[in-house]
């Protein structure tokens, strides 16, 4: 028994080390393309600065593929679920622009640094944009109160 579980164990050793192997020939393979696509960003940080709490939290990074293949963006996924990455599905052919979208929840008060990772077919894979800035505390002295309907008349209020 004792012989089996070493056999299995070495068996499985060997499975993920080839596993790692293959993963790392993929990897040096795109990178030694010299006609391989290529991701470059305007701006790899977009800085809210300070917005209000609930604000629009929406911003787009704007991209290029400056290879000779196309790009492939196969995930992108941000550094938590306030960060949601919207990407193209279809490839971006050499020379073409596209845009990533990303959205972040406003309704965390506080400074935030969050990143998104995109993976790819592209060199310089994987490629890591970043958002930031500070969502300010919501106004607790705005009017909670519920609106009054007026009369016909428009001048008594009525309660709803």
């Amino acid at each position: 028994m004792k012989n089996l579980a070493i056999a299995l164990l070495l068996l499985f050793g060997t499975g993920i080390a080839t596993k790692a192997q293959d993963a790392v020939k993929k990897d040096s393979a795109v990178k030694d393309n010299p006609n391989a696509p290529e991701i470059v960003f305007e701006s790899e940080l977009h800085d809210y600065g300070t917005i209000k709490n609930g604000a629009d939290g929406s911003c787009e990074f704007k991209f290029k593929n400056t290879g000779k293949e196309p790009l492939v963006i196969s995930n992108a996924r941000g550094s938590c679920g306030c960060t949601v990455p919207t990407w193209p599905k279809e490839p971006i052919m050499k020379g073409q622009s596209a845009v990533i979208k990303v959205h972040y929840d406003t309704k965390r008060t506080g400074a935030f640094t969050k990143t998104v990772t995109i993976e790819s077919n592209a060199k310089s894979n994987p490629k890591i944009i970043t958002i930031k800035g500070v969502v300010e505390a919501p106004d607790e002295n705005a009017d909670q109160t519920m609106p009054l309907k007026k009369s016909q008349d428009g001048a008594t209020p009525l309660a709803k």
